[in-house]
């Protein structure tokens, strides 16, 4: 109960001062938008770095990805010539002279 009270009388007088010293309030709120846009700028800055390396890690990983599917399907194809060529090794082997 005390502190709803307290909050109360914070609030009334926190109100009585901001209609007395709004002139004081808006320089105050005037000397720091300059330095609340430059650190907002600063951090969407750095927001839109971190994003573009998320992306181009992504972007590699994909890469990566297809690039190793490529290899296995390299592999199985030459397992497949490998196969043909005995294959034909053989026939040649069997067929009468």
């Amino acid at each position: 109960m005390s502190l709803l009270i307290g909050g109360i009388i914070s609030a009334i007088f926190g109100l009585v001062s901001l209609i007395f010293f709004w002139p004081d309030f808006m320089t105050i709120l005037k000397g720091s938008l300059p330095l609340f846009l430059l650190l907002g700028g600063a951090l969407a800055v750095y927001v839109g770095l971190d994003e573009m390396q998320e992306k181009n890690r992504e972007e590699r990983r994909r890469q990566e990805e297809k690039l190793e599917k490529a290899r296995e399907e390299l592999e199985q194809v030459k397992a497949q010539a490998e196969k043909y060529k005995e294959e034909l090794d053989k026939l040649k082997d069997t067929r009468p002279q």
